[in-house]
């Protein structure tokens, strides 16, 4: 499968048409690819809660546009660190440790990255999310 431009295009016109400002393409092979591969279309504005993943890393690699990655402490729920993501900057991806609390806002339209993570998809439950 080739990743082109057009196909980022088309992403982004149905994030930007979605209510939650985002939307995903699954790359695995078949619904029973035990792992998460996806491209994730993000628009500015699009409300992404402060979650983890606790039985896996997350890498996150920025094809377009620009976002920041905030990782977040659990007890005092601040943000500790931010790193900001583009194709053309410093950085270009970053792995997200086991457990981190973390969020991501895109900065420009257009905002398009690659998600993997280890293993098969599990949903996020109340405890994988921090409310501010």
């Amino acid at each position: 499968m080739k990743i082109t431009q057009a196909l980022l295009d088309d992403l982004t016109a149905q994030a930007k048409a979605s209510p939650r400002l985002r939307m995903n393409y699954d790359l695995r092979n078949s619904a029973s690819d035990g792992s998460q591969r996806m491209l994730n279309a993000i628009e500015p504005g699009s409300p992404l809660p402060i979650h983890r993943h606790r039985k896996s890393s997350e890498t996150v690699v920025c094809l377009r546009g620009r976002l920041v990655e905030e990782f977040y402490d659990e007890l005092e729920r601040r943000c500790t660190e931010a790193i900001e993501l583009s194709p053309g900057g410093p950085v270009v991806a970053l792995n997200i440790p086991i457990g981190q609390w973390h969020t991501v806002r895109a900065l420009e339209s257009g905002t398009v990255i690659m998600e993997v993570k280890d293993g098969p998809y599990e949903p996020l439950g109340e405890e994988d999310t921090l409310a501010l």
